[in-house]
């Protein structure tokens, strides 16, 4: 596979390159392995939400109701401050 980079992105890239001793190869495999491992998990972790709220374990709340809720709440501990 063949990845072109902005040059900037290529750069940097070849920075690390010199700075660890690792080849590009290496550094992009790593880096994707972390990305996927953690789209993987998110993805995961995303199911078992909607699976949560579709069985009816967990509670829809109005966003406006929520937002509400958080602005009182931010509102409150700047009184509590000063």
């Amino acid at each position: 596979m063949e990845v072109h980079f902005e040059p900037e992105m290529q750069a940097t890239l070849e920075q690390l390159v010199l700075e660890t001793g690792r080849s590009a190869d290496l550094l992009l495999e790593d880096a994707m392995a972390g990305y996927v491992s953690e789209l993987a998990a998110t993805r995961a972790m995303l199911n078992n939400r909607y699976d949560e709220i579709k069985s009816g374990k967990v509670a829809l709340i109005d966003g406006e109701e929520a937002f509400a809720h958080l602005m009182a709440k931010t509102a409150a501990q700047r009184n509590a401050r000063g």
